[in-house]
């Protein structure tokens, strides 16, 4: 397993009856994990004393029971800077965990001794992004939706790469990609981040069982003839690590060489030393 565990201002203090117990710089908060199915002791006193509960609901969402919890904060990874706030499906507009493929990324960039083009799929509210232009790629940064798209733009300015060679666009992943093919456009690396089910700013759909292959597919017609890597992350049961191996190789590897790895990626847990499992990527590198 590949485990973020280089986090100051993050951390999984404890984990029970399928929920678990952050720590978000200052703030202590409470959130459903379907991953934890066990039920053990729950001595830390935060899980009696927290800044804020997500409560699922029994129709299907849920909400935040606020204790002291502010609208919005901050917190670092490294000289990243990222925006937090608690909105309606859980999240606070970042995913811990994947810091250990952000180090991935910064590694491979930094050691490509060459100019990169990164291309940011589903890229959310760009810690991916923000990673790669750190380490000196210039990326295009492409998402459905426009409130994350402007969430990204300001992670970046507190990160102080606002100037950095970031292009911002709000669009369907599939289809600004097919327009690329028909531009000729290229990129040396690629990222994606697909949603188990999403929708399109004009309503197009998405199903990660159905979509995933061919989107990947249509994706290796972008890649450079001097690509450097591609890397896929699954939030979704039925892709483990091996179904993105087997298609990385099918389609990226056989066509470029290189290398593939893939593996589930957690957070360790303070309490006891194990670690939470948290989806699982796929990496294709030369």
């Amino acid at each position: 397993m590949w485990i973020a565990d280089k986090w100051k201002d993050y951390e999984v203090i404890d984990t029970s009856d399928g929920e678990k117990l952050e720590r978000w710089g200052d703030y202590i908060l409470v959130r459903p994990d379907p991953q934890v199915i066990w039920n053990t002791k729950r001595k830390d006193k935060s899980w009696q004393k927290h800044d804020g509960h997500y409560h699922r609901s029994s129709k299907g969402g849920g909400e935040w029971e606020n204790f002291s919890m502010p609208d919005k904060w901050q917190i670092k990874y490294d000289k990243l800077t990222f925006n937090l706030q608690p909105f309606k499906f859980k999240h606070t507009g970042l995913f811990p965990e994947q810091a250990v493929n952000w180090e991935w990324i910064s590694d491979k960039i930094k050691g490509a001794g060459r100019k990169i083009k990164v291309l940011n799929l589903f890229a959310y509210t760009g810690g991916a992004t923000l990673a790669a232009a750190l380490a000196g790629a210039s990326v295009t940064h492409v998402d459905a939706s426009k409130g994350m798209v402007s969430w990204a733009k300001e992670n970046a300015a507190v990160s102080n790469l606002k100037d950095a060679p970031i292009r911002y666009l709000v669009d369907d992943c599939v289809k600004f990609v097919e327009r690329e093919i028909r531009r000729g456009n290229k990129y040396d690396a690629v990222i994606m981040d697909p949603p188990s089910y999403g929708r399109g700013p004009k309503g197009e759909i998405w199903k990660i069982e159905e979509n995933i292959y061919d989107f990947i597919n249509l994706c290796v017609k972008i890649l450079s003839d001097n690509p450097l890597f591609f890397l896929i992350n699954s939030y979704t049961t039925g892709l483990q690590p091996a179904v993105l191996s087997y298609m990385i190789n099918t389609v990226v590897l056989n066509r470029f060489g290189g290398h593939t790895e893939a593996d589930e990626i957690g957070l360790p847990v303070a309490s006891n030393g194990l670690v939470l499992p948290c989806g699982a990527s796929g990496r294709w590198y030369v």
